[in-house]
């Protein structure tokens, strides 16, 4: 344990650190499968319960990966799934979802962002649907940019207050963060699946 310790110190110590934050964050934003999340909250154990990293300059570094992973996905779908698109024929039922979606990012674009970058997976379907059904750039920095800064307050927040309880136990605290991690994650997905159940089962009495 104290070897383990020691090798977080260090790490977190050094000014790649932040490096290292905005980089999984970035890449998490358009390949889940990256733990960004779990990253942003055991710095924040470590801050609250070692003294560092800087709490302030997690939550930048990992809104910034955010907002660059975030357009890397649009520019993605904005590239590809957008000449794929025009090329559905009239009347498909893909072209249908495709219209369907556009015209639902058209109405709420900005809540669909923003409150997308907490669901896991969600936001990068998000990001390239956005891209490829082109919506507005501006805009898009617009509303990721809210929803970048507000995710990352609440991952650092999360994962500093819980570090606050395992102040002179950082290896458990780090355990504790990444266990928050899991569990927010576990939750949001569950969410999602009950009200998609919720939705067929609506759908399948009608």
């Amino acid at each position: 344990m104290d070897a383990l310790l020691d090798l977080l110190r260090g790490t977190v110590t050094s000014p790649w650190a932040y490096l290292l934050i905005f980089g999984l964050t970035a890449v998490d934003a358009f390949f889940p499968a990256v733990p960004g999340e779990a990253a942003v909250i055991t710095a924040a154990v470590l801050s609250a319960s070692a003294g560092h990293p800087s709490l302030t300059l997690v939550i930048i570094s990992a809104a910034l990966g955010a907002l660059v992973g975030d357009h890397i996905s649009y520019a993605i779908g904005q590239g590809g799934g957008a000449r794929r698109l025009a090329r559905l024929p009239d009347g498909s039922r893909r072209r249908t979802s495709s219209d369907w979606a556009r015209r639902a990012v058209d109405r709420r674009g900005g809540m669909i962002l923003t409150t997308s970058r907490y669901v896991p997976g969600g936001r990068t379907a998000v990001t390239l649907t956005m891209g490829a059904v082109r919506y507005p750039r501006r805009s898009f920095l617009l509303y990721d940019s809210i929803a970048a800064i507000t995710w990352a307050l609440y991952c650092g927040l999360l994962g500093y207050f819980g570090g606050l309880a395992f102040e002179r136990d950082p290896v458990r605290g780090v355990l504790a963060g990444v266990g928050l991690s899991v569990v927010v994650t576990f939750g949001l997905e569950g969410i999602r699946w009950l009200r998609r159940r919720a939705h067929r089962r609506a759908a399948a009495r009608r």
